[in-house]
């Protein structure tokens, strides 16, 4: 199935006539596709997947042609080369694959509809109409669609409808662009709509499952998001309009295509009333990545999906730097640093992981690129860095020339970099190379040898890994002018230490802000430097401390046992990020004790001792005014008391559930999942449980629901958990987009484990057949690995997921995982003494 030899090599596609009828009720589509273009050979390649093709004709003559189901082609034979008009006449069924064109299921007062959306993306174009599936064989396109239309309904695509003709709606015809950004929907939808400044028009649009003022404080991000890009990139947003469409089924969490921007509805909608302050945070993020997306990944377009994170890794920069901007007093970089610096630096310690930059052609294996860590983290991180050392006017300056020089056409990383060189009079590409093409990070040893204050550079690895000899040019941002801009050789000398710390007058520092993609290792000398006065830092140097020993223990360089007395240092820090960061470190603390322990009983005292002073100054309940810190520690140190079981919290909780139990969604959102855990876990009966799935039913709110998702499934009753798997595949009750969050809730349930485990053996093949498509399908394995820490596991896991080894797109994530399960046990076995001794220590 590799397919080495690209389509768009013997066909160059300009202009496409869509033409598709499509019928819910027989979940039938019948199409006929014309394409012009230039054909470099007589015998070209088209895409197609599942479609059942009637007839092939080249400029009005049928011509001869096979289907080659394993290359996803339609093979023809055409009299010549040159300019060719194809037509194509085919059918294909409507699947609820969540790829290609499907429909999404949802209910308004007990009525069951559905609305019809799609997902192209990576190369799901092919399975509604033949195309060269590809990002470079860009084309203009006119969509025409015909359903099984009722009165009510409405239609949207890429570009505004020009006209309907004996129930055929035509769109205008689209600016030059890939085959994965088409879209188009249509259904029962209820709108709002505004304008930017520039004249843009912008819609948000939903199922009218919800309320209206659902759908408002995505239309004011987006709006605002539009006017911020224009003006940063220096470019027009290059379309009429920009719907939002939320999806009530949809396997990633947003797609930019191009002018119809669709997404799952828990990242779009979101009740302006009682949504808690991290809930808003992600659906601004999520709108602003996208919206990123319709100038860099639509407007200029990789030119192959192994520049995958040209798109990904600079829409994951621009989010925060759109939502910064926009939102100032949310510090919206201060959740970078605890969402995807952490998941790029656990990630990309792997040995096995793939680089930033990584060459695909098998069409299966594509979607395993996108690798969230380190396609959209990492890559983000490594933009961060570029940002940091040219500044936003020369970043700018870059991204205007770069538009400019490929607009409605493909790049690659080098034309980005060339752009972003000359405007800043950088060598960008020496510096990102090392950091995109291979994988990895390095641990920076910072140490006073022979009294000199010495630098030294080496891949680290959390577990085994195979040192490879690989160098890094790294920004070190050091707090001494001592140390170099850019540290590009193995090991630095930066002179006589003491001499070095008098004249600065504070400890030495290295990737000061947290910006660089490495880790610093000081030793004895300069870390007791550091901790002398750590809670004078500001809280991201906290923060980076705290993440810096947790990842040196991880890979055995630290014990985590000397990380236990650090905690109490910044347990009554009021900034979100160092709590986020003592509580990361305090959560690990856990794989060391087993259920029902004395050793359990001990972490829950250290939990207890961290979080009741906090606790006691925030409460459950919100107070008018509170800084945003406040808001979002509550939840870090409310979940960290109801872990140690204080009597206190948990009858609070319960209070609070009796309080209001015929309304619960009412309930303040950023503490109701703890209040529905504590009940189902400490007061739990099959009435509760039974209530609380019924209400999971019926609510169109998606934080309410990933709430009641997390209280059932730590569930400690054997047959609840059953009903609960029973549940994993009825669709009526958990949709296939929601289906892992449960799996991973039960899995990661000690009284759950291993009904879910078993359930994933028994049944991957229905798993596979329902989500085998998606590229989320292997951050399944994934899931597993994350919770699994015992020898008994580990064997099981092998057992599993081995014989899958050589399944495409599974490859890399089963070797890594088996990586991740083994470290993490020889880390329980190495440490586990060690690190209850020190929590009893510090606990007595």
């Amino acid at each position: 199935m590799t397919e080495l030899k690209r389509f768009y090599e013997t066909f160059q596609p300009t202009h496409y006539n869509i033409y598709l009828d499509i019928n819910r009720e027989n979940k039938k589509i019948t199409g006929k596709t014309t394409i012009s273009g230039n054909a470099k050979e007589s015998t070209i390649s088209i895409h197609q997947k599942d479609l059942a093709v009637d007839t092939v004709q080249a400029n009005d003559q049928d011509v001869s042609f096979t289907i080659d189901r394993d290359n996803d082609a339609i093979r023809i034979d055409l009299p010549q080369a040159g300019e060719t008009t194809l037509t194509v006449t085919y059918t294909a069924p409507l699947t609820d694959s969540m790829m290609g064109i499907y429909p999404s299921y949802y209910e308004v007062d007990g009525v069951k509809k559905q609305i019809i959306g799609t997902q192209f993306e990576t190369n799901f174009a092919r399975q509604a109409f033949p195309c060269v599936d590809e990002p470079e064989a860009k084309a203009t396109f006119d969509l025409a669609i015909k359903f099984d239309e009722h009165a009510g309904e409405t239609i949207l695509s890429n570009m505004p409808e020009k006209k309907v003709e004996n129930g055929v709606h035509y769109f205008d015809t689209t600016v030059r662009m890939s085959t994965y950004l088409i879209a188009f929907a249509f259904g029962e939808l209820q709108s709002k709509m505004t304008t930017t400044k520039s004249g843009v028009k912008v819609g948000v649009f939903a199922t009218k499952a919800h309320k209206a003022n659902e759908l408002d404080f995505a239309l004011d991000i987006a709006k605002r998001s539009i006017e911020f890009y224009e003006d940063f990139y220096q470019t027009p947003y290059p379309l009429p309009h920009s719907w939002q469409l939320a999806l009530p089924d949809f396997s990633a969490g947003a797609m930019e295509n191009w002018g119809l921007v669709t997404y799952r509805e828990a990242y779009l909608l979101l009740d302006p009333d009682n949504t808690a302050l991290d809930m808003k945070q992600l659906v601004a993020t999520v709108i602003a990545h996208e919206l990123a997306h319709q100038w860099f990944g639509d407007l200029v377009t990789m030119k192959w999906w192994d520049d995958l994170w040209l798109n990904e890794s600079f829409a994951n920069m621009m989010e925060y730097v759109a939502i910064d901007a926009i939102e100032p007093d949310w510090h919206i970089w201060e959740t970078f640093q605890t969402s995807d610096v952490p998941a790029a630096l656990q990630r990309d310690a792997t040995d096995g992981v793939q680089s930033v930059h990584v060459q695909v052609n098998n069409p299966a294996e594509i979607d395993a690129l996108f690798d969230a860590a380190i396609v959209y983290a990492k890559g983000a991180r490594m933009l961060v860095m570029v940002r940091a050392l040219l500044g936003d006017d020369a970043l700018r300056a870059g991204l205007k020339k770069y538009f400019e020089a490929h607009h409605y056409g493909n790049a690659t990383g080098a034309d980005l970099w060339a752009a972003l060189g000359e405007a800043s009079n950088l060598d960008v590409g020496a510096i990102m190379n090392s950091w995109l093409d291979q994988p990895g990070y390095p641990v920076v040893s910072a140490s006073v040898i022979d009294g000199n204050l010495t630098l030294s550079q080496q891949q680290f690895f959390i577990g085994e890994g195979k040192e490879a000899g690989r160098q890094w040019r790294i920004p070190l941002n050091g707090n001494y002018d001592a140390a170099p801009e850019i540290m590009d050789q193995q090991q630095v000398n930066l002179g006589n230490y003491n001499d070095l710390r008098k004249a600065n007058g504070k400890p030495f520092r290295l990737n000061v802000g947290n910006n660089s993609h490495f880790i610093v290792k000081y030793d004895k000398t300069l870390l007791d430097d550091i901790l002398a006065d750590a809670t004078s830092l500001d809280a991201i140097s906290q923060l980076q401390l705290l993440q810096d020993l947790r990842y040196l223990a991880e890979g055995h360089q630290l014990s985590y046992a000397a990380l236990v007395p650090l905690l109490s240092k910044f347990a009554d820090s009021h900034a979100t990020i160092v709590n986020a960061g003592l509580y990361r470190i305090a959560n690990d603390l856990k794989k060391f004790v087993l259920a029902e322990s004395k050793e359990k009983k001990q972490l829950q005292a250290l939990f207890d001792q961290l979080s009741s002073k906090q606790v006691a100054r925030l409460g459950w309940t919100g107070k008018a005014g509170e800084s945003n810190d406040d808001q979002l520690t509550r939840p870090i140190v409310l979940n960290a008391a109801l872990y140690a079981e204080n009597e206190k919290a948990i009858a609070s909780a319960h209070e609070l559930f009796s309080a209001n139990s015929d309304k619960l969604e009412t309930l303040s959102a950023a503490i109701r999942v703890f209040v529905l855990r504590n009940e189902v876990k400490n007061f739990g009966s099959e009435a509760l449980f039974k209530k609380l799935l019924t209400a999971y039913r019926q609510t169109s709110d998606a934080s309410y629901k990933s709430d009641i998702c997390s209280a059932l499934t730590s569930t400690t009753d054997p047959a609840l958990i059953m009903k609960l798997v029973e549940s994993f595949e009825d669709a009526n009750t958990i949709k296939p987009q929601d289906l892992r969050a449960w799996f991973r809730g039960v899995l990661a349930n000690e009284d759950g484990q291993q009904a879910a485990w078993d359930w994933i053996r028994n049944d991957w093949q229905w798993l596979e057949d329902t989500v085998g498509g998606d590229m989320e399908f292997s951050t399944y394995i994934t899931v597993i690995a994350s919770i699994f820490k015992t020898p008994t596991r580990l064997a099981e896991f092998k057992a599993f997921f081995e014989p899958k080894i050589q399944t495409p797109g599974l490859t890399r994530e089963i070797q890594m995982d088996i990586k991740v399960i083994e470290t993490r046990v020889k880390l329980i076995k190495d440490e586990r003494q060690a690190v209850n001794d020190a929590v009893s220590e510090a606990v007595k």
